[in-house]
């Protein structure tokens, strides 16, 4: 009798891994659909005071979608970088939207981070994002433009981090053309 459950937990233990690794690659295939060129899929920032902002509304604008959190070094230096160019580039229809991956009882340092920023933050509540994957890797980013296309996939980069030359090199061309 004890073989036999020994035998039917050591079944159920294989069957719990394999449905683990069948949802982590379910994960990675939604992350996978992302495609340069192609329209980004839907996603909306709750805002710390409330608001809620949609992707879809923000039709016309160049947009950076940024994954980042309190606990994350490379946010640190990521952060403050992006909100000045955010800052500089506001005129031209460029807009920012930090999802931060912290928890709800880290509210007060998230809020203490997002008032030093020039662009709306909020929690994003689940790492699950449809369409983006789980984020799992910290910072990411995402850059769509003003015609709701993805132009940039944070996955694809070797350093997560967006930097300065980045920026100048993927959004400042997007600004530069005339909206529709």
């Amino acid at each position: 009798m004890l073989a036999v459950r020994h035998g039917q937990m050591k079944r159920a233990w294989r069957y719990l891994a394999v449905l683990v690794l069948l949802l982590a690659g379910m994960s990675a295939a939604f992350a996978n659909e992302l495609r340069l060129g192609q329209p980004a899929p839907g996603i909306t920032l709750n805002t710390l005071d409330g608001r809620h902002i949609s992707l879809d509304e923000l039709r016309g604008k160049t947009v950076i979608l940024t994954f980042w959190a309190t606990w994350c070094e490379p946010c640190r230096d990521e952060l403050p970088m992006l909100s000045r160019y955010a800052q500089e580039h506001a005129q031209d229809h460029l807009v920012v939207l930090g999802f931060s991956l912290d928890t709800p009882d880290m509210l007060d340092q998230v809020k203490k981070v997002a008032s030093t920023l020039s662009f709306p933050t909020g929690l994003l509540g689940d790492p699950h994002v449809p369409g983006y994957g789980r984020i799992w890797r910290l910072p990411v980013s995402f850059v769509i433009d003003r015609h709701g296309l993805l132009v940039h996939d944070g996955w694809k980069d070797k350093q997560p981090e967006l930097t300065r030359d980045r920026l100048e090199t993927v959004v400042t061309p997007l600004l530069d053309k005339p909206p529709y």
